[in-house]
């Protein structure tokens, strides 16, 4: 497979108008790049590789290496503050080395955690290290990703391209941890062996990629406004802050997927808990290529009544409890999700005149600060409310939060947004 780029110079989209489709082929969608092919691949193999190992790292780090749970608790939350707070030197980092070099540089650092893991399975020390160089590589990973993904692409690709790149990702999250299930607890060391072969490869992978606009110009910084379009003046586009609108939708969200295993399981079985995950997954995959379009076409205070409403009503089918509340719920949490998410990475590039990776790596210490108060605040309100022997009062205060924040947001007269000066149809 060829990775040479097809998709012209970085700013041609610019020249393709609006639609983002070049002259003379209007009926057509311009086909994805061999680069883009191959990103949206490795982004599978490794969130596959990644979730192999990450959602059983506390039973490894507990049973196996005897660390107690306070431990191992403060261990996993430093951890995860790396993986998204440390997205914001995303931007700094790219800028200086380039899109590629970065790439190459944090699946270096994850092949690197991965394989310590082997020696690390007898040693606390070198499992924690093992684990922060992993988070340490995913922060820097992810922001690179994408923005070297939507690199030249006119705005009205990016829905399509960053839909794909999640449902690539979610994919692998899916699959990965029943793939590792048999490997895990008796074979760990050559699981740990065999997901390090996997980022190994995978970063060789990336080395054959084309350097990015990014990569070329000595001082790279300067060039990076044009990596992923050309600025327009205009007036400021309607609505609040996807920076703040991303924290208060991971926050949200979050309580989801924090606390319904406690809710679920014992009204249902751990079977049925199970096969509503896999099903939200396979939804997310799917459901999200084909309503990017119409995510995109959205205006940002549309969108946030939708996905918020969305959210909403899941909340409160969960709370109604059953199988089918618990299903239906699910269903709606990822309508939601992908409208939020989606639309709140393209509001946030759109509104920007700094370098995409600069404005992924925003977005990921937003959802970073989303999650962990989501993490904080749910515990203790969910304990209260199973100690007053109504966890459904969980849920119908956490759907009331749902249907309360759109109401928060759009209320907000809109201050200048001071990371761009772009216009945008709402």
């Amino acid at each position: 497979m060829s990775l040479r780029r097809t998709d012209g110079a970085p700013g041609a989209g610019a020249d393709r108008g609006r639609t983002g489709r070049a002259p003379g082929r209007r009926g057509r969608r311009p086909p994805l790049t061999g680069p883009q092919r191959f990103l949206l691949g490795g982004s599978f193999l490794i969130t596959l590789g990644s979730f192999a190992v990450l959602p059983y790292m506390s039973v490894l780090l507990h049973q196996r290496l005897g660390l107690g749970l306070g431990t191992v608790g403060f261990v996993l939350a430093v951890a995860s503050l790396i993986q998204f707070a440390g997205g914001v030197v995303a931007g700094p980092v790219t800028g200086r080395i380039g899109l590629r070099r970065a790439m190459l540089l944090a699946l270096g650092l994850r092949t690197a955690g991965f394989a310590a893991f082997v020696p690390g399975l007898t040693s606390p020390v070198l499992a924690v290290g093992a684990l922060l160089l992993v988070s340490a590589g995913a922060a820097l990973y992810l922001p690179a990703n994408k923005a070297y993904l939507v690199e030249g692409a006119s705005e009205a690709r990016r829905p399509r391209l960053l839909s794909a790149s999640g449902s690539a990702f979610n994919a692998g999250m899916a699959l990965g941890p029943p793939a590792a299930a048999p490997l895990v607890m008796g074979s760990p060391g050559l699981l740990f062996s065999c997901v390090t072969v996997l980022f190994a490869l995978v970063g060789a992978g990336h080395a054959l990629l084309p350097a990015g606009a990014a990569d070329r110009p000595a001082g790279g910084s300067s060039a990076a406004p044009a990596a992923g379009r050309a600025p327009e003046a205009g007036a400021p586009r309607p609505g609040p802050s996807p920076f703040v609108v991303t924290v208060l939708s991971v926050y949200a969200f979050m309580f989801f997927q924090h606390y319904l295993a406690l809710y679920a399981v014992p009204r249902t079985s751990a079977a049925f808990y199970g096969a509503v995950l896999t099903g939200y997954a396979a939804l997310l995959v799917v459901a999200q290529p084909l309503l990017a379009e119409r995510v995109a076409a959205l205006s940002y205070p549309a969108a946030l009544r939708w996905g918020f409403g969305a959210m909403a009503a899941g909340m409160a089918a969960i709370g109604a409890g059953g199988h089918a509340g618990i299903a239906a719920g699910g269903a709606l949490l990822c309508l939601g999700e992908i409208v939020l998410f989606l639309k709140n990475d393209l509001e946030a590039l759109a509104r920007s005149s700094a370098a995409p990776a600069s404005v992924f790596g925003r977005q990921r210490l937003a959802a970073g600060i989303g999650a962990f108060a989501s993490g904080v605040l749910g515990g203790q309100v969910y304990g209260v409310a199973e100690s007053a022997g109504s966890a459904r009062g969980f849920w119908a205060a956490v759907s009331l939060q749902c249907l309360l924040l759109p109401v928060f947001l759009l209320r907000r007269r809109p201050a200048r947004d001071p990371e761009g000066s772009r216009a945008g149809a709402g």
